[in-house]
């Protein structure tokens, strides 16, 4: 592909899980951030769905459906089929404490329920999908909740592009959130970062549908198991 050809994005589908504390109708800051992402996926022809995490009876736990341990309901099982038709999942919340929302953590334990599942080629489950994130808050934090998020998606087999994540932190202590009063809307970083990753997003996510996913080679776990070591060399030591 030429480098000045325009690639076509009108095949792919995102889902964005915003993992705010509060639940709809309440207003999320973090939703504002996702919008400004989301337009402008959809002004390239991407899908785009949101789901606001609390608003579901998601049961806490790392098995794909949790009513066969014990949980009276779960709306993982469904809602993980929304994500696992996405080629592009970001994952967007609040900085609490320093850390990522208890939405968060359970989202990406969640996800991790299904990491042990494989897809048509044999490959873990997630290959050939692309992963990003968004943080708000008004205290420190966007790069430490940004590489717990990055480093799960990628460990279950999310390919994370360049620069894959972006947030907004106002004044530190009690003040304003994102979006409150117009607060952080204007803020050139933000903006910058929040648009270099969703280009990247939908990048990545065309190249490797165009390539029809990861490659199965040195990377299938029937052959490891069957034998096949996928040229890895440990000689004794001596």
């Amino acid at each position: 592909m030429a480098n000045n050809e325009h690639m076509d994005y009108s095949g792919l589908k995102a889902i964005f899980v915003n993992c705010t504390l509060t639940k709809s109708p309440g207003k999320s800051h973090t939703q504002l951030l996702i919008d400004a992402s989301a337009n402008i996926m959809q002004e390239q022809g991407v899908t785009v769905e949101c789901i606001r995490a609390i608003d579901h009876p998601i049961a806490s736990g790392v098995y794909p459906d949790m009513t066969e341990k014990g949980w009276a309901e779960d709306a993982w099982p469904e809602l993980s089929k929304k994500v696992l038709a996405a080629e592009i999942l970001v994952l967007a919340g609040p900085i609490w404490l320093g850390d990522n929302s208890s939405e968060m953590k359970k989202i990406i334990e969640r996800l991790y329920s299904l990491s042990g599942e494989l897809n048509d080629k044999g490959q873990w489950l997630y290959y050939g999908k692309v992963g990003g994130c968004l943080i708000t808050g008004n205290e420190d934090g966007i790069k430490h909740c940004a590489m717990n998020i990055l480093y799960s998606l990628q460990h279950i087999g999310y390919m994370i592009p360049p620069q894959a994540d972006a947030g907004w932190i106002g004044e530190a202590g009690p003040g304003a959130s994102y979006g409150d009063d117009g607060e952080g809307l204007n803020n050139d970083f933000t903006n910058r970062n929040t648009t270099f990753m969703t280009w990247n997003l939908m990048h990545t996510a065309a190249m490797l549908k165009a390539a029809g996913g990861v490659p199965a080679e040195g990377n299938i776990r029937s052959n490891w198991k069957a034998g096949t070591k996928l040229n890895h060399n440990n000689p004794e030591y001596r």
